[in-house]
């Protein structure tokens, strides 16, 4: 038996050339020292791996059209056998390709290993970096319940504030004039065939430069990278300190990887992917575009910034931040990669992930959204019994949808100021003018609302004031 199975093995070989294609992972020889630091990029790939699998399992049951989207993506969810679990894992692996992407190219620039002759494997990553994020973007539309279109709006309407090329962007991603059937089909086929074949050439490129260029050494203080030297320095240095990448180097790559895997599970399997909001429905007004969690540092800019710089920022701030990512290589070729020796490189990576981390996790807790899930105020706010405007006015608090953006005790939103004590700042007249007339940030109520109704409100609103006065006139007879 033995004997035929050999006999077969040889026979594919022969024909096949498999051990011909595993020739360079067994005689690529990586720099001595290059431990638990460099397993980020296998790690990354391993994600994309599983992105692809579960990919291909979603799209088996996913149906790209605008009358089945929902209801495919309920099925999967709900029904489909495993179909929450794979939703879930899709999900989160694109959460850790993203942020191991990101770990990498940190450990890159730190180590300053896009230095000569390894600038290519830089400029390379940062479109592998661009065209992730942009699948992470086209993926979430592909749910197609209310908070997906209503981001896809968001992005189609803040991109075509963009001079001179927003209309023409925000049209390429709608497919049109309005979002619709070819908004989702463009999509679908941008987040199944263009990008994944875009980043799968590149990432193909990307480890050809790694075969090609080596794996960069790691830093010592003081070693300096001269440009005409340097080949033929780390080619000295592999032949005489240089480890075999299979099976001397690899094994950290396994390993980290399946700790990838297991974490991802965990987290597909428990946490789940987000939950699916309402159908499609651009006349749903209450709904909070909310990007993943990976965006919401972007979300946050746009949700504090003045309306009128958006247009500005929009143009010259991804320009800018792209002029400068690519810039990096050319900016010092040479010298010193130790990052003891490059301070600045340490502060520089500190500032962003402080800054982006602060504003992802103001993004998390908007203060500024509505709270589309504030319950009816009930019995938690009481009113005079001999006041029926203000209890009318209570339940008009409601109805009327304030209570989304301002809160009345514990309960309610805080996108606007809170009112439980607005007697303290505001009388009845000023409350009248207020809702009525509005502001920047507040619609005005005057014309959607009666006279009589604006009173009620202000009535509920004056409320408290009048069932203090009486509970300190119960404690005075007392």
């Amino acid at each position: 038996m033995k004997k035929k199975l050999r006999k077969i093995g040889k026979w594919l070989n022969d024909r096949g050339g498999f051990s011909e294609m595993l020739k360079p992972l067994k005689e690529h020889l990586v720099p001595p020292g290059t431990g638990w630091n460099y397993v980020w990029g296998s790690a990354t790939l391993f994600c994309l791996i599983v992105q692809v699998l579960t990919g291909i399992a979603l799209a088996f049951l996913y149906q790209p059209s605008v009358n089945a989207a929902y209801q495919s993506m309920q099925y999967i969810e709900n029904q489909a056998f495993m179909g929450s679990f794979i939703r879930g894992l899709h999900n989160w692996g694109a959460s850790g390709m993203v942020v191991l992407l990101g770990a990498h190219m940190i450990r890159v620039y730190l180590t300053a290993a896009y230095k000569y002759p390894r600038e290519m494997s830089w400029i390379s990553g940062i479109f592998l970096l661009g065209i992730t994020l942009t699948m992470a973007m086209t993926g979430q539309l592909l749910r197609w319940d209310s908070n997906a279109i209503w981001t896809g709006i968001l992005v189609a309407e803040q991109t075509g504030r963009i001079p001179f090329v927003g209309d023409a962007i925000a049209h390429f991603f709608i497919g049109g004039a309005t979002l619709g059937g070819d908004t989702l089909n463009r999509y679908f086929a941008m987040h199944v065939f263009l990008f994944p074949a875009l980043l799968f050439t590149i990432v193909g490129y990307h480890l050809f430069l790694v075969l090609r260029n080596g794996i960069s050494e790691p830093p010592k203080a003081g070693r300096l990278i001269n440009p005409k030297k340097y080949r033929s320095w780390y080619q000295k240095m592999l032949k005489k300190k240089g480890v075999p990448f299979f099976p001397d180097v690899i094994w950290r790559d396994v390993v980290f990887s399946l700790g990838v895997l297991i974490v991802l599970i965990l987290l597909g399997w428990l946490v789940g992917a987000p939950e699916l909001t309402k159908p499609a429905d651009p006349t749903i007004l209450e709904t909070e575009p909310t990007p993943d969690w990976y965006f919401k540092w972007i979300y946050a800019i746009f949700a504090t910034m003045n309306r009128f710089l958006e247009p500005y920022f929009l143009f010259f701030g991804p320009l800018l931040g792209i002029i400068l990512l690519f810039s990096v290589p050319f900016l010092s070729r040479g010298g010193e990669r130790s990052p003891l020796r490059r301070p600045w490189a340490i502060v520089g990576v500190a500032i962003t992930i402080v800054t982006v981390g602060s504003l992802t996790y103001a993004g998390l807790w908007a203060n500024w959204v509505p709270d589309f899930k504030a319950a009816p105020l009930g019995e938690y706010v009481s009113v005079p019994q001999e006041e029926p405007m203000a209890e009318r006015g209570k339940h008009l608090f409601y109805e009327m949808k304030c209570i989304y953006c301002h809160k009345i005790g514990k309960k309610g939103g805080s996108n606007g100021p809170a009112l439980t004590k607005v007697e303290n700042r505001l009388d009845e007249q000023q409350l009248i003018l207020q809702i009525s007339n509005g502001s920047a940030d507040m619609p005005a109520y005057g014309g959607s609302l009666s006279s009589s109704e604006i009173k009620a409100l202000v009535a509920f609103l004056l409320s408290e004031k009048k069932v203090n006065e009486e509970k300190r006139e119960t404690r005075n007879k007392e």
